[in-house]
Order: structure tokens, then sequence, then C-alpha cells
């Protein structure tokens, strides 16, 4: 876990940004409460993202409805059925940057950079849009896990070598259900 308020346990961009939503307790945390929370988040989770100065009135909703619509997708395409995106898409046609064509000094040859043109929200949120299109077009959803702790509602991408990993972190939940499991084996050996 991060100094911040923030939790990056997911390994995965997408899922991170869903996690911004937690439980403590049975109380749901929201993570993100305005929009300068979003863009200390994105500073955070993609510290090469643009950020502009001051967050937009609108930032916070536009990252709530795509955070909102990212987990009926995901959810969705876990089921093997169709689902609107149109806020991603939305957030990937406004937010894309535009390819360059430049000489590089250095190398001696042209590259090919990304040109943004105004900071909006949608070129804010669009890593965020990215990443989850490269989460539900080229990563096996069967790995795309919650943590089975039944007082965490954290995603994860499980990219163990057996693909067995059970909880968001071990420092968050996997201790403490293990704590917990072994107290209850031995309450029931002594009886």
């Amino acid at each position: 876990m991060s100094s911040s308020d923030f939790i990056f346990v997911a390994n995965n961009l997408a899922l991170d940004f869903l996690n911004t939503e937690s439980l403590a307790g049975e109380s749901v945390v929201e993570r993100l409460t305005s929009g300068e929370k979003v863009l200390d988040w994105l500073q955070e989770a993609a510290p090469r993202s643009l950020r502009s100065s001051e967050a937009s009135p609108n930032l916070l909703e536009l990252a709530i409805r795509l955070r909102e619509e990212m987990k009926e997708c995901l959810a969705m395409a876990k089921l093997g059925m169709p689902y609107a995106a149109d806020t991603v898409n939305l957030i990937l046609e406004k937010g894309a940057p535009t390819p360059n064509l430049g000489w590089d000094d250095k190398s001696g040859r042209f590259i090919v950079t990304e040109r943004y043109g105004a900071i909006t929200d949608e070129v804010l949120l669009h890593p965020v849009a990215h990443a989850f299109v490269h989460l539900v077009t080229d990563i096996d959803l069967n790995l795309v896990k919650q943590c089975e702790a039944p007082d965490c509602i954290l995603m994860f991408h499980d990219q163990t070598k057996s693909h067995r990993r059970r909880w968001c972190s071990m420092a968050l939940c996997g201790n403490r259900m293990k704590v917990a499991a072994h107290r209850t084996r031995a309450q029931q050996k002594s009886r």
C-alpha cells in the first residue's frame, strides 16, 4: 500500500482504478471524493500521465461514471455477455493522443511521439480507459479475481505462476485471513 489513501495491489492500472472503492467493515469507502483526488490518483498510478494544474468541475463525475461502467463491463464480459461501453469509448475517442513524427537528434532517426491538444478530462482518464481495453481484450478474465476475504472487494490480476492467488495482498488481507483460519482450526481441535 502506498503512503497515500490509494491502494495499488492489482497488477493492472484499470483494476487499481476499480479499487478506488473499497470496504471498511460493511461500509463502502469512496477514495475519489473530488476532482483533485482523481488527479492525485492519476499522478500516483501513472506518473507519466498528463496532469493539469487543477481539476475541472466534471472530472470527478466522469471518473466515477467510467469506474462504474468498467465494473459492469467486466462483470458482463466474465459472463460472456455484451455491454455498451459508451463512457470508455468516449474517453478513448476524445482523449486519444495524436501521433507526431519528429526527428530525434540523439538517435539520428525519425521517431513517433504522442501529442495531446488541450488537457481535457478525457485526456486525463485516457490511460485508464486504454488499460481497461487491454484488460478485457487481451487478458484471460479467469485471472481477474476479487479478494477472497469476506470483507474485501478489491480486484487483482493473478499473475502468479500457479494462478492460485487468493488475496488482494498478503499485507492487507492474506495474513489476516490465514491467522483467522488458524484460530478457527485451533478452537475446533480444543473442543
